[in-house]
This record gives C-alpha cells, structure tokens and sequence, in this order.
C-alpha cells in the first residue's frame, strides 16, 4: 500500500472495532478540491543581487569555456581569475574539473572589479574587462592553465562611459572554395532507417557569414559602450593588437545612455547591433568594416595573412521601436517588470529546405522578483519578448501631410523602402533567465535558469525541443535520452563548446561541473536499438567538435560511461570514418605526408586511445595499445620532419639541428622507436613459435585467428597488416636512417674539422655539445637489434603482397560496377572511373577494419600464411631472437603486465612526450638540480617536463611549439 492510501487508525473510545480513515482527499476537506502544495524556496540574497547585475550591466558573465577546454571564472573578490580544466584521472581515466589556478596578471584594478568575460573563436582568446570597461586580452594557445598576454590595458581610460554593455567576437575567415560559398558542414539529423537500427546521417551546409578578419585563424573583438561607442580590437600581420572606434548614438542625456547590447554577423558581412537604452527604446545599427586591403593587380600572390590592415567603420540606422510594451504579452506581472537582464541579436540563417534568408531577430528577457517582505504570494517569472527585424518595408505617409501636399499644389514622392521591428508573441516562463546562448548554428535558443536546469527552445516557434528521446529522427544528444541540469541554486552558467556539459557558480561562490545523463534506461538493460541511437548522436557531435575545432573532452567524459558496451567505441569510430569520408586507406604508395596531415584520422584514434586507456596503472584494450603507438609514432615523424626544416631568426637562417637540446630530445625518439621496432619483432616472433596460432593460418577465414589474438591481447600482425599503421612505421624507419646519415655526417666533421684547441672558446663547448648528442643518435641506431632500414623493407614487401590480394580479390566488384556504369553512362571514361572507385570503397571498408582490430578479409589467408612462413622467416634468420625477447622495452610502457604496472606505481617513472626519456618527480638523492614543473595531456595523461619558462634556444623552441598539444590531439596543462 502506497503512503497516500496508508489508513489512519484511530482508536474508538467506545470500544470496538478501530476507524479508517483514508487520506486520498484530505486536500479536499475545505472544499476547495485543490492539492496542497509547499511554498517555493524564495529567491536568495544572492540571487536578488545577480538579477540586479544583469539588470544594470549588460556585460557581467563572470564564467566561460573555450573551444580549446580552458574554464576561466573571476574570483568572488572580483580581483583575479581562476583557470580550470576538464582533466583524466589517472586512478581511473575518468574526467574530473581541475584544481583551480589562480592568476592575477596585473598589479592593480584602478578601475574597479572584474565583471566580464568572453573567449573567442581562434587561439582560444580571452578577454577581460572591468567595471570600466578597459578590456585586457589573454591567450590560452599554449596551455590550458597558463597564459600569455596578448593586450594591455593600462592606456584605456578610467571612465563609466567607457563602460561595457556588449561583446561580439568575428568569426575566423572560412577556407576559400571557388566553387560554392564559404560554409560548415552540419551532420545532423541523423535518420533510422525503418525498423533497422542503421543510420543515415544527412549533410547540410551551414553559410559561413561575414565579417571575418581577413588574416587565416585571427578574429576580432567589438565592443559597444554605454556611451554609444563601438571598439574593435584586431590584430596587424606583426601580431600587435590595434583599437578602431566608431561613435554609433551621440549621446547628450542621460536617458539615452546604453545599458544592454548585443552584435551578430549579417549575410550583407556586415554587423547587425541591437542595443537597449534607458529611455526603452530597441535600437539597430549596421557596421560595415573595411579592412584596407589593397586590391591585388594578380602580379604575384601574396600570402595569407601578410597584409597590412587598415580598418575602417561605417555606419547605418536600420530601426528602432520601444522594448517595454505592457500589455503585451499577457502576463499580470507585464508592468511591473520595467528592466531587462537580457538582450540576444539573432542572426539571419539560410533555411535548408525553402533556400530562402531568415530575417535577423532580436530578443529581450525581463525577470521579475518578489520584494522580499511582500505580503502577497508571488512566483517569480521572465518574460521573454521577440521582434523580427523585416527589411525593403513600404513606408506610408499620415493622411494630414498628403492633405498639405494638397493644399500646395505639390506632387509628393513616394517613400523608399525602409525597415522595422514587428513584435512577435511574448513567451512567459516561471522561472529566472541566468542566461540565453545561440546553439546549432543559431536554430535553437538555450536558456539557463536560476534552478539549474535547461531548455532547448526553436528559435522561430519558441517550441520547447528534446523533451522526449526521439531515435528516428536524431538533432541532438538529447534526442537519444540524455537530460541536461545542474545544482539548483544556480547564479551563472557556462555551456561547453559541444554541449555535452556545462559549469556554474552556486550560490556558495563554488564552481561545479555538470555533464549530461543518460535517462533513457539503466545502463546494464539497454537495447540494441538504443545502443545504436548512442553511436549516432555521438558520431553528430563529434564530428561537430571536430568541424568547428572544438575540444571533445566532455563527449568522451559522458562516452566513459558505455565503454563496457560491446563494440561500441569500435562503432562510433566506424560511423564517423564513414560519415566524414575520412581516408583509411593508404594501400598505395602514397606520401607519407598524406597520412600525417590527416588530422580527422588522429582524433579518431585519439577516441580510441582515450577509451581504451584506463588509469595508468590498469591494462589497456588491445585497440587502445595499437591507437596509442600510432599516434606516438606520428608524433615522432613531424618532430623528425620539422627539425630539418629551415626558419629565419633575425634575417639569418638556421635549423633545430645545430642545437644540442633539439638533437638530445632526437635521440630519445630514435631510441624509443628502434625499441618499438624490436618490440614489434619480438612479438612477431612470439607468434611465430606459438603453434596454435600457426594452425589457425591454415583456416580458410581469418576470424578464428583474430579471435585468438584478442583472447591474447595481441596487436602486432594488425599494426603491420593495417595501411595506416604499416605507413607510419615505414615513416618512421626512412627518419631513423636520416638522422642516422645526419649523425655520421656531423660526427666526422666535428671529429676532422672541430676545432678542440681553444677550450675556452665558446664555439668549442657547443660544437663539443653537439658531438656528444650526435653520437648519442649514432649509438642508438648502430646498436639497435633491429635495423630499421631492413625492417622497412620488410614492410614494403608485405605492402604489394597486400596491394595484390586487393587487386584480386576486389576486381569483381570493380568489374560489376563498371558494368553497371556501361548501361547508364554514355561517357567511355565512365565504366573505369566507376570501377576504381567501388575497388577504392572495399579497400576502404578492409582497411577501415583492420585499424579497428576486427578481422582481416579472406584475401588476406595467403598474404598472412606467406609472411610467417616465408618473409618472417627468412628475416627471423638474420634476428637476435634471445636477445629481443629478454630485452628492456619499458620506455614504450606498451607492456601492462601486474608486475610492470606495480613497478610503475612504485617508482613513479614516466616516460617524457618530447624528450622519450624517463622521468620522475622525485629527485635522486643526493640530487642539486632544481625541481622542473611538468605538462600534462588533460585526455590521456601523457606527460613532458615544461621546458618553455627555461629555454630560450629559437630552435628547441620552433619544436616546442608542435608540442601546444599532446600526440593524441589532447590539450597540454601545466601540472602542479
């Protein structure tokens, strides 16, 4: 019996037999029929002040996310800042908020408090402003926790009319393609295909719109004053940050000043800026921007990003209309809320389906908050008003002016076209607005509220959006099942860049982070059908991090939760190869560059790594091992790449190898390679002496053998049958027999021409610095068991064996499709082209599952049963077996057995990202050197030592900066 039916007994004076009494109506024993109810928790202190701030300022958000995953917050003294960061626990890998760091780069605040702040899209750009409205700029490019200083403010002016009241940052300058205009491929809505749980997942280009700063990855800062003042701040091609005003409204009282305002991007690439002032009036202007760029005559190209600019602003009243109309919408509560907290300029976006230019928008928000001894019981509310902005209106004219036309015997003139703000219906929500973002290109609008939650509203109808899970038809995470909130005694809120997650300041000052939840069933008992809704509404979102440039650590905190779910990371994998058309294949003799510049490939490997990593000292997943080295060994290839080039310091040239610390850092990666290549050999040769799995060849399918090599968490046959890991191995091999060449070269100048007669001459010590660590490569690559130039042409072999098997065994289909081509296509060409390209998809299809760890095709019986017992032979002959088996290969820590995991516990040795040496925080005894602070990866826990506050070599330094992010595509932090 439920507690709402539980009967009350009552004992009976009389005797007898006790009374029941049922509680189901005794709401209704007035008469009334109503449910009793609590009281809502009136608003707080806190709050009440936090309305007041949005109501006064119209920039006071004290919590944002970069793109790049740094979370800064102003401290509740309003005097400094707090850096945070979403980062994997090596207990566990599972995603945690960081400890704060705490800077402070300024020495005093003369004006005033910290009130505002607002990242921008490129190099992850902060800027911050005060109660005056002096704006400083810092960079996060570098580190999450740690940045450098892009602008000052000590020469803005201290003054309240400088003040603050809107922030819009440009959008960076798409890549140009002469053959359509600029735009963002949109994956979504991803579609069930009927009963099945397939998915097809429809592409919609999203029109890029301008302005844009004309320099690739830059953007500029606008900012509008209360006074009617617009500022843009834009970096010149020698990075310096140059302001540009434009007086919008000449203000001369009071009433006229701005209090709120807010900028968008227009198709015309211009700026649209709805600004508020005290007076209620709902003003537009638009700013056109030339950036002084002088037109090329086609003599010669210029770079990119060469140009010096020289901008200039223009101006354009557009219309204007009073924001406070009561009556309006509905409410009782209509006039007695007077002041708006917020105001979104809503951009103008292209409707997939009609091809036709939505009109711009705008939208205020009023919230209204009982006095706090009022003697009447009063909800809280926000009202949220819409106008939409319509352009090329008829203008008519007052019949009594027409009637003075008359009057004078004058024909009048008929207007032009002119623009106006229509008022659209209001929507009332009892709740307090904290916030309102632009989400999903501009279609939908988020409102954060004072109690934590969320909603998803359509920016035209003002439809509520994912209130139910919806699998067939997929727009967001939230149709799969997933709910969206936070703690309830909410001030500020911050969504992530994905959406996936959001932070807020509580009313007790604390910061706390919130990701989304999976609702939809528990965990244990969900179906096949909703498992599939997952990998589809996680391959939308990826890939639109990976579109927009996004960090996906919050997709993979949430994807932490269903990793135990058969094959679902190998499936969200395969569905983001196949949406995006990210090439696998590398069968043919492709250039190795290809492969390392496909940076779609390296965040799906690095979701791989992620989450078959689990803690530092746990086993991984056999294809998080085989991930994790071939993004390691791609890292090692651009390092090798890079060091040789040429780079211009002070009009003179050089490169990284004249440097002894570039060339040490070298040799750790020649020395780590050559032992995977051994590592690899050994393996091999594990499994060429293991007689189960040579009888296992023999079958005339290759499942039974991949089976045996997971039961075995085996990965060595797969790193060298898969394309993509066989080209970074022989990439890998062609840089080990160059720096190889380089240090023999280097050691018999140094050894014939080196001048070691004047000790004391500086040139001496570094030439001897640099002889010292070319013979430290020199020694690595002389001494290796396994000569990389002879296993690279192991690996070719084994390349046009499979090359063959290709051509054989997908020559059917080829022939197929151009059949089918021949008897639709009246083009000769046609049949061939045809049939390349459904041989180039099956190669695809293979390849894409080899990277996967799932089994080889058929064709690959004989190619596999060759290799062992021919070309592995007959180089095992030539091999120091014993040797690589009992040799030492802790530096790649690839092996996660119970003792070499203990053994890593213990001692607290890692192995550097940069330098491949072990490391440790505990210093030796007996030790002088200084402790060095370390860099971590905040997604895989890859660590280096910080060497950029040390060093100050241009070469090392060049190199460093490759190393902004780990080799999985994860953000560095500084670690403390």
């Amino acid at each position: 019996m439920s507690s709402g039916n539980m009967p009350l007994i009552l004992d009976n004076p009389m005797g007898g037999e006790a009374m029941q009494v049922d509680l189901d109506d005794v709401d209704d024993l007035f008469g009334d029929g109503a449910p009793l109810a609590l009281p809502t928790r009136p608003p707080s202190k806190r709050l009440r002040q936090r309305i007041d701030e949005l109501r006064t300022r119209g920039c006071c958000q004290q919590i944002a996310w970069s793109k790049g995953g740094t979370i800064v917050s102003i401290a509740p003294d309003g005097e400094h800042l707090q850096l945070r960061y979403l980062q994997a626990k090596g207990k566990d890998a599972a995603f945690a908020l960081s400890e704060p760091n705490t800077i402070s780069p300024w020495t005093n605040l003369p004006g005033g408090p910290l009130v505002h702040l607002s990242f921008g899209p490129a190099n992850s750009e902060l800027a911050i402003i005060d109660a005056v409205g002096r704006v400083l700029i810092l960079n996060f490019n570098a580190n999450l926790n740690r940045p450098s200083l892009s602008r000052r403010w000590d020469q803005d002016p201290v003054d309240d009319l400088h003040a603050i009241v809107g922030t819009y940052w440009l959008h960076t300058m798409p890549q140009p393609n002469p053959r359509s205009p600029p735009y963002t491929p949109s994956y979504a809505p991803a579609m069930r295909n009927g009963n099945g749980n397939n998915y097809n997942f429809q592409m919609t280009p999203i029109i890029s719109t301008g302005p844009w700063h004309p320099h690739p990855n830059k953007s500029a800062l606008v900012c509008i004053t209360t006074s009617g003042l617009l500022k843009m701040f834009w970096g010149q091609n020698n990075g310096t940050v140059h302001e540009t005003t434009l007086e919008l409204e000449s203000m001369t009282l009071e009433d006229d000043l701005i209090s709120h305002a807010s900028v968008c991007s227009d198709r015309t690439k211009t700026l649209m800026i709805a600004m508020v002032t005290k007076s209620k009036q709902l003003r537009v202007v638009q700013v056109g921007i030339n950036w002084g760029i002088p037109k090329n005559d086609g003599a010669q190209n210029v770079p990119p990003g060469s140009h010096q600019l020289n901008p200039t602003l223009t101006k354009r009243h557009v219309a204007v209309t009073s924001w406070f109309q009561p009556g309006s919408t509905g409410s009782h509560l209509d006039a007695a809320t007077p002041k708006i907290t917020h105001v979104e300029m809503l951009p103008t976006i292209l409707n997939g389906t009609t091809k036709e230019w939505s009109s711009p928008g705008i939208l205020t928000v009023r919230s209204f908050v009982p006095e706090p001894n009022s003697p009447y019981t009063q909800e809280v509310q926000s009202i949220i008003d819409r106008w939409e902005l319509l352009t090329d209106e008829p203008q008519t004219i007052h019949p009594a002016f027409e009637q003075l036309g008359a009057r004078r015997n004058t024909v009048g003139t008929v207007p032009p076209n002119g623009s106006r703000l229509k008022k659209l219906d209001s929507v009332v929500v009892n709740k307090i607005v904290i916030g309102v973002n632009l989400v999903n290109f501009g279609k939908v609008l988020c409102f954060t509220y004072h109690d934590g939650s969320v909603e998803y509203r359509d920016r035209f109808t003002m439809d509520e959006l994912y209130r139910e899970p919806n699998l067939d038809r997929i727009n967001s995470v939230l149709d799969a099942g997933f709910s969206q909130s936070g703690d309830q005694s909410c001030l500020q809120m911050a969504l992530s860049p994905t959406n996936f997650s959001l932070v807020q300041i509580c009313e007790d000052g604390q910061v706390k982070w919130h990701s989304i939840n999976y609702t939809l069933s528990d965990l244990e008992s969900m179906t096949d059908a909703q498992v599939s809704a997952l990998v589809a509404s996680f391959t939308i979102s990826t890939a639109q991090a990976a579109t927009i440039g996004a960090n996906p650590d919050d997709i993979l905190a949430v994807a932490r939760h269903f990793v135990h779910k058969d094959a679902f990371a190998i499936e969200w994998v395969k569905a983001m190869v196949q949406m995006m058309k990210i090439t696998v294949d590398y069968t043919e003799d492709a250039p190795h560059d290809h492969l390392i510049k496909n940076s779609i490939l390296q965040m799906c490997l690095s979701i791989i790594n992620y989450l078959g990593w689990n803690g530092d000292f746990n086993p991984r997943q056999a294809w998080g091992k085989l991930s994790m080295l071939a993004l390691n060994l791609r890292n090692i290839v651009i390092m090798i790449t890079l060091s040789s080039n040429t780079i211009n310091i002070n009009k003179n040239t050089m490169t990284p190898l004249d440097e002894p610390e570039v060339v040490n850092a070298l040799a750790g990666c020649v020395k780590w390679s050559t032992d995977l290549l051994c590592w690899l050999c050994d393996s091999l040769f594990c499994l060429f002496d293991d007689s189960k799995f040579m009888s296992l060849l023999k079958q005339p399918q290759l499942a039974q053998m991949t089976n045996y090599l997971h039961s075995q968490n085996e990965i060595a046959l797969h790193l060298v049958l898969c394309s993509a890991t066989r080209g970074l191995l022989s990439a890998v091999c062609r840089r080990i027999t160059l720096l190889d060449s380089f240090s023999t070269r280097a050691i018999s100048w140094y050894e014939t021409r080196g001048d070691k007669s004047n000790p004391n001459d500086p040139r001496a010590a570094a030439h001897q610095a640099l002889y010292t660590a070319y013979q430290r490569i020199r020694r690595y690559t002389s001494s290796s068991l396994i000569k990389a130039d002879e296993f690279d042409k192991l690996l070719t072999g084994l390349g046009g064996d499979i090359r063959s098997a290709y051509n054989t065994s997908l020559a059917v289909i080829g022939e197929q499709a151009a059949r089918a081509a021949s008897n639709n296509h009246q083009n000769a060409n046609a049949p061939k082209d045809v049939s390349q390209e459904a041989i180039a998809r099956g190669r695809q299809h293979c390849e894409l599952g080899l990277l996967v760890l799932q089994a080889p095709p058929p064709s690959f019986v004989p190619v596999v049963d060759k290799f062992f017992n021919k070309d592995l032979r007959e180089f095992r002959l030539h091999s120091k077996v014993s040797e690589l088996y009992f040799a030492d290969y802790s530096i790649l820590e690839i092996n996660d057995g119970p003792r070499t995991l203990e053994k890593r516990r213990r001692t607290g040795v890692r192995v550097d990202l940069f330098k491949r040496i072990e490391i440790s925080r505990k210093q030796p005894a007996g030790s002088n050197r200084p402790p060095v602070s370390w860099r971590g990866c905040a997604r895989c826990g890859s660590v280096m030592e910080d060497m950029a506050m040390t060093n100050n070599k241009p070469g090392l330094t060049f190199l460093l900066r490759q190393q902004f992010v780990c080799s999985c595509g994860g953000r560095m932090a500084l670690l403390h």
